[in-house]
């Protein structure tokens, strides 16, 4: 049996434009999620503490953006973030690595929920850079309107490669109300599909070790989300940081994290049922500073990343 190079989406890149593509990642300060402002639940997700996922973010203004704010004065300090994040990380991974193409990757938080005219001008600045080829927007299914997607085909249409980044986390919905998503899966189901028909490219979010999942359900949310015809995928394991409605629930003994060898199995197994079709954006998570509880081998991405390539090399794939 012949060993077999996994569809990452490192190689789709290479293979649609001749050469390294890298996303530089951005987080904006006035963007937030209706999970967290109240406006579907409170408190957010159970695992979710943003500032841990917004290394760029120095800037912690108390202004928030929704869909119905009526005018942002906080716009033009929005620009100079992103500007800023941008010109900061291309140098370093001009230098480092001698990549000349990048995506925007709008990260932390809800980046479509913001009025359109504030998306336009954030969007706009990003595409108007030297070098981009194309944006990453990371949001959720409940936070996108048709005015929105309309105007993102608009942008694909003038020849710029544009990603919608789902957080699917689970098919289950007796899950996501654990964990205080705010949405149940239909609502995914029907985003997603809304997205697709109109051509836009959608990358969705896994997450492995959520409360009271077993490997059976994990990899029948693979499944799934292969069924959604997305067309890029992210595992993350699931981890406690401080701060978080999952840590209280950690403390008291009523959630235990995920092993590194069940997520590596699980990984596994989800991988191998992937089609070639579907490219592989992350393949694991960690985050190395004190505001992890656990698991501690979430610290160690590189550690992770070469089970995780030992473990796939057995399988005969080089990730």
């Amino acid at each position: 049996m012949e060993y077999k190079y996994l569809n990452t989406i490192s190689r789709y890149w290479r293979k649609r434009y001749g050469e390294k593509i890298y996303k530089i990642p951005i987080s904006i300060s006035g963007f937030t999620c209706p999970n967290i402002d109240g406006t579907i639940t409170k408190g957010g997700c159970t695992f979710c503490e943003n500032e841990s996922f917004s290394p760029n973010l120095t800037d912690r203004s108390k202004f928030k953006l929704n869909l119905n704010t009526k005018e942002n004065l906080y716009l033009q300090n929005q620009l100079k973030q992103l500007k800023d994040q941008f010109f900061t990380t291309k140098e370093k991974l001009q230098n480092k690595f001698g990549v000349n193409k990048f995506i925007v990757y709008f990260q932390s938080f809800t980046n479509t929920y913001a009025p359109l005219d504030t998306l336009k001008a954030l969007y706009e600045e990003a595409l108007s850079f030297d070098d981009v080829v194309g944006l990453s927007i990371g949001t959720r299914t409940d936070c996108i309107t048709d005015e929105t997607l309309d105007y993102l085909v608009e942008l694909k249409n003038r020849g710029f490669e544009i990603w919608l980044e789902y957080g699917i986390q689970s098919v289950y919905d007796i899950t996501l109300q654990k964990i205080n998503r705010g949405h149940d899966f239909k609502n995914i189901e029907q985003i997603i599909k809304k997205t697709k028909d109109k051509g836009l490219l959608v990358c969705g979010h896994l997450i492995f070790g959520l409360p009271n999942e077993t490997q059976k359900m994990m990899i029948q949310s693979t499944k799934k989300s292969i069924e959604l015809e997305i067309d890029s995928i992210k595992f993350h394991p699931l981890y406690v940081v401080k701060n978080t409605l999952l840590t209280n629930d950690y403390k008291k003994g009523k959630f235990t994290p995920i092993s590194e060898e069940l997520y590596i199995d699980t990984l596994v197994k989800s991988i191998k049922i992937l089609p070639d079709n579907i490219s592989i954006s992350r393949v694991t998570a960690g985050i190395n500073d004190d505001t992890l509880l656990a698991p501690l081998w979430c610290t160690n991405k590189h550690k992770q990343i070469y089970n995780i390539k030992q473990a796939l090399l057995k399988e005969k794939l080089i990730y």
